[in-house]
């Protein structure tokens, strides 16, 4: 089947659907495959659940002679290429963002101030992969004025295929960081591989969003339309951020108007600097943005601050890296209080370069004097003794110790890898 005559039939139905569990009546069922599973031997159950027509790729189904399966040759690139196909119909413009930190938290403080003026889709959650991008853009309706489009990646290539199915109109990194160094093969991997978007936005003469205080973003656009802010005074900058703080919440100032907003770190400047200065970009009055910020509530364990019994946590559970874990560390120093604690989890995906990460962030929390502990058995491998930091091997040896002795700092950093599930530390406390 050709992909113009998929998107009758797409137009036709629901929206889509890739889980049995979770049909959208009439909806265009994908029969998507992963390590464990494959759709194709749902397809039918798809059908009896309410979908319209259910994409599969297995061709002993040709058998059953039912023309609500649609047989090609491969389900998820059908996928991909009709969300392309959809995208260029549509012709809305679109924002695709990278970055390997800070991704998911710029998209919604940006959704929250877009959708002030426009009628905007998102990304939702971290849908930001070969089928998450696809899924996406397939939400996307006559009626929306815009769309952001969130890009993960681990390796090489990646962002470059993201790109061909979402063919971004602008499009913003938020940063090059030590992180996924085991799929890039290193920082130099890193840079490359989400360089890719940029790659597209030049050869496509689109615009690209920056921030001018960084300076691998600052070199690699400097020969494409681009739009960007500073905090540092750079004059190459449109926007120009001041007053740029975090006691505890991050906090800047634009021509004398504070946004306050309700993300705790430093690390978190940049991310709101975007939005301002995209928000400015698409006409969006500097007191809209301020509300859009300040309304913003962050969830999922990403930099939110809860409170147990006596205690002030500042819970970043959702995941970790090398770059990720030092701005959280740097940033906790500089608060102000003099009873801290630091329970900091073992970083994945860092492949050759496990044991000297782990190692330099032992190293940095040494140098902040901040009692620490350190669960995971990477951290384990590695330690050096000092008499600020515990290691545990894992967060059962950690619990067993609490029996003995509790904690009693009033202040305290959760951090650690989406595997280490360090949020469990709450109930415990």
């Amino acid at each position: 089947m050709e992909i113009f005559e998929l998107y009758s039939i797409y137009n036709q139905c629901n929206g889509v659907s890739t889980d049995t569990r979770n049909i959208t009546e009439n909806s265009l069922f994908f029969a998507l495959k992963g390590a464990n599973f494959n759709a194709n031997d749902f397809a039918l159950k798809a059908l009896e659940n309410g979908a319209a027509f259910a994409v599969v790729d297995d061709k002993n189904l040709r058998k059953l002679e039912n023309n609500k399966l649609i047989i090609v040759d491969d389900v998820l690139k059908t996928l991909q290429d009709l969300a392309a196909f959809h995208r260029f119909h549509i012709g809305l413009p679109v924002i695709a963002l990278t970055g390997s930190n800070g991704k998911t938290t710029s998209k919604e403080l940006l959704h929250a101030v877009l959708s002030t003026k426009y009628n905007t889709i998102a990304t939702i959650g971290n849908l930001n992969n070969h089928i998450g991008v696809p899924l996406t853009l397939l939400r996307l309706r006559e009626e929306t004025d815009l769309a952001i489009i969130e890009m993960g990646a681990n390796h090489q290539k990646e962002i470059e295929l993201l790109c061909t199915i979402a063919q971004p109109d602008f499009g913003f990194i938020t940063n090059f960081g030590r992180a996924h160094l085991e799929g890039f093969g290193g920082i130099e991997g890193v840079i490359k591989g989400k360089s890719e978007m940029y790659d597209y936005l030049q050869s496509n003469n689109k615009t690209i969003f920056v921030n001018f205080d960084d300076p691998i973003q600052t070199d690699k656009t400097s020969n494409s339309n681009r739009f960007g802010f500073s905090i540092e005074s750079n004059s190459l900058a449109n926007i120009q951020i001041t007053n740029a703080k975090a006691q505890p919440m991050a906090t800047v100032e634009l021509n004398g108007i504070e946004i306050k907003s309700n993300l705790t770190g430093l690390y978190n400047i940049p991310n709101m600097a975007f939005a301002v200065t995209i928000g400015l970009y698409f006409n969006i009055s500097i007191d809209t943005i301020k509300q859009a910020i300040e309304n913003y509530v962050p969830q999922n364990n990403r930099s939110q601050w809860t409170k147990v019994n006596d205690k002030n946590i500042l819970l970043d559970a959702y995941n970790a890296n090398p770059s990720s874990m030092h701005v959280a560390i740097e940033n906790f120093n500089q608060l102000e209080n003099p009873s801290k604690l630091m329970i900091l989890g073992d970083m994945f995906e860092l492949g050759n370069e496990s044991d000297k990460e782990h190692l330099q962030t032992i190293n940095q929390v040494i140098e902040t004097k901040i009692p620490t502990i350190f669960i995971g058995e990477h951290f384990f491998k590695v330690q050096v003794k000092n008499d600020v930091v515990q290691y545990f091997k894992n967060i059962q040896d950690f619990f067993n110790q609490l029996k003995e002795a509790q904690v009693t700092q009033e202040l305290l950093l959760i951090k650690g890898s989406r595997g280490m599930a360090l949020e469990r530390i709450l109930e415990k406390l």
